[in-house]
């Protein structure tokens, strides 16, 4: 039996279908990734013209139908649009977005990935964070998320969970400086290291309070991404106009 229902979440994606309706993609807190289609929204005085663009966050009232879906309303809280305001952080904006419609499941509710898609939305429309920085720290956390992830709190070879400081990306692990020197790993700046377990172990809510100097940015930022792409083995359309 068909039944209404609300939803609170995010739109990834906006795709026009026939002369005036679209079809939307959203990230939700009760059902995961819902797909929906929201009837006249691109006839300019219908009130879901806005609230099914990408990026829009609030509660949308969705009729769940057996073979499709239909958003009736929304009741939009952040559309984000200082963060459109500007090419840059809009293109990182869909990146983000983007990476979230790919890890994410449909039906299959996930809060950790909403409420950290919701909190990088947040530090980049702020400003107040380097743009790469923000990157990094939300694909670490999507692979952590993800459960796919290399543990960087104990040696690889005596177990030792301080003075970590070579990270071997072929063993998906970390060593100690006494051990590491015997291996073939990459050696990190002590910040660095602190970074990534400080990513890996805080809940997303509170992921973005921290800065790095320029050097330790740009390891930690090189460093996720060799994992990024180790974990993933996937080419995301708007990482091109980042890269």
């Amino acid at each position: 039996m068909d039944y209404a229902n609300v939803a609170t979440g995010i739109v990834l994606r906006s795709q026009p279908v026939g002369e005036s309706d679209k079809r939307v993609t959203i990230l939700t807190k009760e059902y995961g990734k819902i797909s929906a289609f929201a009837r006249g929204a691109r006839r300019p005085k219908s009130p879901l013209i806005a609230a099914t663009e990408p990026f829009a966050f609030g509660e949308f009232d969705v009729y769940m139908g057996r073979t499709s879906n239909n958003v009736q309303k929304a009741r939009i809280h952040n559309y984000f649009r200082d963060l459109t305001q500007d090419f840059d952080t809009s293109c990182y904006g869909f990146y983000v977005l983007e990476v979230a419609d790919y890890y994410c499941a449909e039906y299959a509710p996930d809060m950790e990935m909403l409420t950290l898609l919701y909190q990088t939305l947040r530090a980049l429309e702020s400003g107040k964070f380097e743009r790469t920085l923000i990157r990094g720290i939300f694909e670490l956390k999507t692979l952590v998320i993800a459960g796919v992830y290399p543990d960087l709190f104990h040696c690889m070879s005596c177990q030792k969970d301080h003075d970590l400081s070579y990270i071997d990306f072929t063993k998906n692990g970390i060593y100690c400086r006494e051990c590491g020197a015997k291996q073939r790993g990459k050696q990190l700046d002590e910040s660095c290291v602190y970074a990534l377990q400080y990513v890996i172990s805080t809940a997303s809510k509170s992921i973005y309070s921290f800065k790095l100097a320029d050097q330790v940015l740009h390891q930690f930022v090189s460093v996720v991404h060799t994992l990024f792409e180790k974990y993933t083995n996937h080419r995301f359309n708007s990482a091109q106009f980042l890269d």
